[in-house]
């Protein structure tokens, strides 16, 4: 199991981190949501919670929880311009089809 975060996204995960007291690192999970079902979540976290896991990666802590992990683990998180704005986008193995505009995913267990 392993959330990874790219270079790009970790220095900007580092640096909300560091600018903002008391987060402890960035919290990533999925809501239904979308045309599709599942969109992914970030937010910067601000306590451990029960049932979280939590990868961390040369210093940067993901907080995932219990409902969420299966959906996610295995993503690669990156940061960068995406139409006139910057945001982090994913590329989460689990997804097996997204919405046309690329915000929500499915997956084979939404299919059963």
């Amino acid at each position: 199991m392993a959330i990874h975060l790219t270079p790009v996204a970790h220095a900007r995960v580092q640096r909300f981190v560091a600018q903002t007291p008391g987060a402890l690192g960035l919290r990533f999970g999925v809501e239904r949501t979308g045309c599709s079902g599942w969109g992914h979540v970030t937010d910067l976290a601000r306590e451990q919670r029960e049932g979280d896991t939590v990868f961390e990666q040369e210093g940067v802590r993901i907080f995932v929880d219990a409902a969420s992990l299966a959906l996610v683990d295995g993503t690669e998180i990156d940061f960068g311009k995406h139409g006139l704005g910057e945001t982090f986008t994913f590329k989460n193995p689990n997804a097996t089809a997204e919405c046309g505009c690329g915000e929500s995913f499915t997956t084979d267990e939404d299919h059963r």
